[in-house]
């Protein structure tokens, strides 16, 4: 679920102004999975602009503090997370690490990179939703570390079906920024995409893998 309707819009709002979200339901972009989809996000791109990474680590900093209190350590998800979940463990003045997509073949082998402890709690710091499936990964991991994972706060969720199954079954707590819904009340409202672009963008994000067979 979203933080509150104006974060959301707002977020909406300077991810398009940045490009780190992209529409185009006119020429799709292909996925690494060979989807074919009218919206491109790369959040990474955030931190490239000072006002904005700020606007985002103190975002989810604020929500962090407001909802859980202080955990001891946040962990960012590799590796688009790393850099805002480093960013936001600065601003909270707490330890960091990481959760690579699986162990490294070689030297110690880590799947978690940095100090965590057994018992100790931890908020994950994700940078986009789609299904889900990676973030979770990254929970398994820490959780087979014997730690508290109070939950997971993200930039960004297209808000696929699946994504909140997924989330609800593992019994993770899901928090965004902003999500598909809202990222649409945006582009409309500042005239980025037209009427009939809204329609295309909207039968994509209800079932997508029927969009793709058309």
């Amino acid at each position: 679920m979203i933080i509150n309707d104006q974060t959301a819009r707002q977020t909406a709002k300077v991810l398009l102004q940045i490009n780190a979200i992209k529409l185009q339901p006119n020429d799709p972009f292909t996925w690494a999975s060979g989807w074919k989809s009218p919206i491109y996000c790369d959040n990474r791109i955030v931190l490239s602009y000072p006002t904005v990474r700020n606007y985002i680590r103190e975002e989810i900093s604020k929500f962090i503090e407001e909802h859980y209190g202080k955990p001891d350590v946040i962990a960012g998800v590799a590796t688009g997370a790393i850099g805002i979940g480093m960013l936001v463990a600065e601003y909270l003045g707490l330890p960091f690490i990481y959760v690579r997509p699986e162990a490294k073949g070689h030297g110690r082998k880590n799947q978690i990179e940095g100090h965590i402890e057994s018992g100790q709690n931890v908020v994950v710091v994700e940078d986009l939703i789609s299904t889900g499936k990676s973030s979770l990964n990254a929970v398994k991991a820490l959780r087979e570390a014997n730690v508290n994972v109070k939950g997971m706060i993200a930039i960004f969720s297209y808000g696929f079906d699946v994504a909140n199954s997924n989330f609800e079954n593992e019994n993770v707590t899901l928090h965004t920024l902003s999500n598909y819904k809202n990222l649409l009340l945006e582009a409309a409202s500042s005239k980025y995409i037209t009427d009939n672009q809204i329609d295309t963008l909207s039968q994509w994000n209800a079932n997508p893998s029927v969009w793709n067979a058309n």
